[in-house]
């Protein structure tokens, strides 16, 4: 059978599968089942046309919905932490990588140039601040800044302002994406300066073993926030082959998937930074482990672990194509 053909003999059901999902276990199990025979039969007389490309696509969103419908029960928020999230990551590791491309290369520029015009640090945080900052190397305290304030209200302050941040970063993805790019260039230029502003004095390898015991989950949900931004963008601009809307309400659902997932990251990050990186001075052991502890999390939960679940995932649709056949 030509492939033409083979489409237009089945495009009404794949649709159908597509567009009005049933909501009876039984129905959707059988629709499964004939979506893996067709998977099967593409596979064999289309291996590189787009039709197999489609079928797997639509067998992988399937067999996850049926999973996840069986894991409803028992327990929803385990389900999403231990595999919803980690493969919408997964879905959009490209997106994410663009965000950190970014954020790094603005951390760079920054850098770079704050080493030659000092008055940039004034500019980005105020001629107080980066006193008080200069005061405090002076003194043999680079990081007493991070001492002052209550330390509870210093948590609660610092993560509600975080979490507001990042909505922003999102919300702004609608308008095609340019004011989250801005954003998220901004706070990585920021984040530049600021680490110039202890380079420069002598601090820079200490910077990143004190400002990363809370930065690390930070500027991680930044920038997964700008991420969750383009995505919402990126899924009106270019719908693909799909309707528009439909497309766009994909990205949106994807995004909010991700921006719920990053609440605790700046929950615990904010926690940290007004807790434990002033303890820098005095249990440096802490802190240390604290950094590193957060920097394997960052790198198997949200690299090496939805890889890992996705080529599972993979295996088990490609094994029941391979049963089918």
């Amino acid at each position: 059978m030509r492939e033409a053909l083979f489409i237009k003999k089945n495009k009404d059901r794949w649709l159908k599968n597509q567009q009005e999902p049933s909501t009876s276990p039984d129905e959707m199990a059988r629709s499964f089942t004939q979506l893996v025979d067709d998977l099967a039969y593409a596979k064999t007389f289309y291996p590189t046309g787009k039709t197999t490309a489609y079928l797997n696509k639509q067998a992988s969103d399937m067999y996850l919905s049926i999973y996840q419908n069986r894991k409803e029960d028992s327990g929803r928020l385990a389900y999403f932490w231990k595999y919803e999230l980690p493969l919408v990551i997964r879905k959009h590791h490209k997106t994410v990588l663009f965000a950190l491309i970014l954020f790094i290369t603005f951390f760079l520029l920054a850098f770079f140039i704050a080493a030659r015009d000092h008055e940039i640090a004034n500019n980005f945080f105020g001629d107080n601040y980066v006193q008080k900052t200069m005061d405090n190397i002076a003194e043999g305290n680079p990081f007493g800044i991070y001492e002052t304030g209550n330390p509870v209200l210093s948590w609660l302050g610092i993560m509600i302002n975080n979490i507001r941040v990042a909505f922003l970063f999102f919300v702004s993805g609608i308008f095609c994406g340019i004011p989250t790019m801005y954003k998220l260039a901004e706070t990585g230029a920021m984040v530049g300066v600021f680490d110039q502003l202890f380079a420069s004095k002598g601090f820079g390898l200490q910077f990143w073993m004190v400002v990363f015991v809370h930065g690390t989950l930070e500027i991680t949900a930044i920038i997964l926030a700008g991420a969750a931004g383009f995505i919402l963008g990126k899924s009106f601009l270019f719908p693909g082959t799909r309707k528009r809307m439909e497309a766009f309400r994909d990205g949106a659902r994807d995004g909010v998937k991700i921006m719920i997932g990053i609440l605790p990251a700046f929950i615990i990050a904010a926690f940290f930074e007004g807790l434990f990186t002033r303890l820098y001075n005095n249990m440096s052991w802490f802190t240390t482990l604290l950094t590193t502890a957060s920097v394997l999390f960052v790198i198997w939960y949200f690299i090496i672990y939805p890889i890992q679940l996705a080529r599972k995932d993979r295996s088990i649709i490609k094994e029941g194509a391979t049963d089918h056949a």
